[in-house]
């Protein structure tokens, strides 16, 4: 491999990211535009040609599957010699070893792999009785404050400058901090964060460590630099000694972690604090078809705040495709089923269940998908949570549940048997507690409910083979055994099967198809955003997951929970439907797609499936495109036939008189009367006076020699 061969296939802007001279190197990267292409060719480019040694790069990205990829890639250049690790093995790295002469010749402490169950002493030392969900929030905090560089003594007023909603009252926690500090020292551990704080004490306090590693190190590439924390960028600043050979890449409107203590500052401002910086940006997107591409614009377009300085316009490189599906259901159990469906369908078609994935807000949403895919035998995986019946609390309330059947009186309500039930093992409805992990227990029991709401409006079953209808059992004891069923459903293995995962977990990846469900207020934005900067996370998290899909992408919420429940409104990031064209259509004109269609401000259901139907053709013809078609061949036919002629005879194109899709919707619904002709979209008075009379009499049998009318529409 050659410098100049490296630089074969790259579009201009990738080029200029590769080719630009040493020093500080920003390059601004958008979703699916070949981020990790240009900063792996940048450095076998800088290697090959001479320019730095192999063993002086020091590349730093955040997942151990990232790094791995990096050094595929670099390797596959003829740089394989280059270390491409994340923040924290480098840092363990060096501190291993640096120990005996950092420590004076003593071992380096036993590093932590989880901080929960010191957290959880510390917690009782300060009389908190934590258990394993709220333990792993508190850890959470401290994790956020020691990635912010805060101390013990500094947290409450930390905290409530940054906003957090901390699981217990903020000097409480602060508490918990410091005797969990003085746990570690007391038994000589270290937990990660303590690890990259030693990493920077050994250069910052120590010349002669700071003068090796800055010797070792002289070159730096920093991937998805918009979620770098305080720490990890001072343990950066230390590497760098004040010189400015490096080259950071990162996507501002992907910034999705700052719960983490995750911010894009760094990234924003990374061409103020470094005037000779050389910026790129690269826009041209190769992961996904211009409709794709034209929504994700269309998503981003009305950010606002920091990040939006600097948004990124993409321009899709693909062929054009199918255009987003926007859909809404009744409840979220159709919205379920209808997935399900159409995952079936593709699978069927020959799209791999691996190249599928279903994206939702919470991990609690999960069940219902887990469900539906499961009762239509669709393979499917859990990415980055339990499945749902194997969450430890949704196993202790079922638990509860079979408990309280033998004390519940028979006459009690489902849903009221259920949340007393709940209630009981500490769960309150309409009080999620703070601080995530106890938010997202309280939400999967909330699940629960929703679920025996549901079974509570089931209608009366007619078992196959079987005459007439059985009474539904709607007591707690069938409730029980409902879930057991669900459960043991639910658990079948699977190798390979379409992905179920949050769009956090989402980041990252992509597929060919995509599913953003649940995309209704409360869920998306989630009801627990309520400043300017954490709304604007949530519009960034549904552009991450729009994002993620390449060639076909379905967005859909239910109107309500579950069936006849509270109505709920859509989400406020999708493109707002307009007067003439829907918000996708437009959308989609954006990403390089010129198709558009006219609408109504009518609502028009899929006759199938109930899904609102928002394409002009899908409302013609009254169903889902994927829905199965009741087309009758042999009078769309003699339909064709007789708008040919009747076009030839009016001297005007064939459309003007019906369009494809009308004449296709005539053949399937067969009209027999004006309001059932009227009820199809496109057809008005004046053309159900045109043509009305050839209309029912081809749908009645006849076969029509004559044009109907001798008026063009024109």
């Amino acid at each position: 491999m050659t410098a100049e061969r490296v630089l074969a296939g790259l579009d201009p802007d990738q080029r200029r990211a590769v080719t630009a001279p040493a020093g500080p190197v920003c390059i601004l990267a958008g979703a699916g535009t070949g981020k990790t292409r240009a900063i792996t060719h940048r450095i076998a480019y800088r290697t090959l040609n001479g320019e730095i040694s192999p063993r002086h790069i020091l590349a730093v990205t955040f997942t151990a599957r990232a790094a791995a990829e990096m050094r595929a890639r670099l390797t596959a250049l003829g740089a394989g010699r280059v270390q491409a690790r994340t923040f924290h093995a480098a840092a363990l790295r060096q501190v291993r070893y640096f120990a005996p002469r950092l420590l004076e010749g003593r071992a380096m402490p036993e590093l932590v792999e989880s901080k929960a169950r010191l957290v959880a002493l510390a917690a009782n030392r300060v009389g908190i009785r934590a258990d394993r969900t709220a333990a792993r929030d508190l850890a959470g905090e401290i994790e956020w404050a020691k990635s912010s560089l805060v101390e013990p003594g500094e947290y409450v007023v930390a905290a409530a400058k940054a906003l957090r909603e901390p699981p217990y009252e903020a000097a409480k926690v602060g508490e918990v901090f410091a005797a969990y500090e003085a746990l570690k020292r007391r038994q000589g551990v270290i937990d990660f964060e303590d690890m990259l704080r030693a990493a920077v004490w050994g250069i910052e306090e120590h010349s002669d460590v700071a003068e090796q590693v800055r010797s070792q190190y002289r070159h730096f590439v920093v991937d998805e630099y918009q979620d770098v924390n305080p720490l990890q960028q001072r343990l950066l600043d230390a590497w760098l000694g004040g010189r400015d050979d490096i080259t950071v890449v990162g996507d501002a409107s992907q910034t999705i972690y700052s719960f983490t203590g995750a911010t894009s500052a760094y990234l924003v401002d990374f061409p103020r604090l470094r005037r000779d910086a050389v910026v790129v940006r690269l826009v041209r997107d190769y992961r996904s078809t211009p409709q794709v591409v034209g929504l994700a614009n269309a998503v981003i377009k009305q950010a606002r705040g920091t990040e939006a300085k600097l948004r990124l316009e993409l321009v899709g490189q693909r062929p054009p495709g199918a255009e987003p599906d926007l859909k809404i259901f009744p409840d979220e159990p159709a919205e379920a089923v209808a997935v399900a469906r159409r995952c079936r369908d593709l699978i069927a078609a020959g799209t791999p269940a691996s190249e599928i994935a279903v994206l939702f807000r919470t991990n609690a949403q999960s069940e219902a998908y887990e469900k539906a895919l499961a009762e239509l035998e669709v393979p499917y995986v859990v990415r980055g949570a339990e499945r749902f019946f194997e969450r430890t609390e949704v196993r202790q309330a079922m638990v509860a549940l079979r408990s309280a059947v033998r004390s519940t009186p028979g006459e009690t309500p489902l849903v009221q048997a259920v949340v007393e039930a709940l209630s009981a093992t500490g769960w309150a409805p309409d009080q999620p507690p703070p601080g995530g992990a106890q938010r997202e227990q309280w939400e999967a029991l909330a699940a629960l409910v929703a679920l025996a709401e549901e079974y509570a409006r089931t209608p009366d079953l007619l078992p196959l083979g079987q005459a007439g209808a059985v009474q539904h059992d709607v007591s707690l004891a069938a409730f029980c055994a409902e879930l057991a069923h669900r459960a043991e459903q639910q658990h079948a293995p699977t190798v390979e099967g379409v992905t179920l995962a949050s769009l956090h977990s989402a980041k990252g990846l992509e597929w060919d198809a995509v599913f953003l469900v649940g995309l209704a207020e409360g869920t998306l934005p989630t009801t627990y955003a309520k400043t300017p900067e954490q709304l604007e996370e949530e519009r960034r998290l549904l552009y991450v997951g729009v994002t993620r899909a390449r060639q076909w992408l379905w967005l859909s919420y239910g109107q309500s929970r579950s069936p006849g429940g509270r109505a709920r409104r859509p989400c406020r990031f999708l493109p707002q439907l307009g007067t003439t064209r829907t918000g996708l259509e437009k959308a989609s004109v954006a990403g390089g797609s010129r198709k558009a269609v006219n609408r109504r401000s009518t609502v028009v259901s899929c006759r199938i499936c109930g899904a609102t139907l928002m394409a002009g053709a899908d409302r013609k013809l009254g169903r889902c495109p994927t829905c199965p078609s009741d087309l009758d061949e042999e009078l769309y036919e003699r339909l064709l036939a007789w708008r040919a002629s009747t076009a030839a005879e009016q001297k005007v194109p064939a459309y003007v008189v019906f369009t494809d899709a009308t004449i296709v919707a005539i053949a399937e619904r067969k009209p027999a009367t004006p309001p059932e002709l009227l009820a199809i979209a496109g057809i008005g008075p004046r053309k159900l006076g045109q043509y009305g009379a050839a209309v029912f009499a081809l749908v009645g049998g006849e076969s029509l020699a004559e044009p109907a009318s001798e008026n063009s529409e024109n």
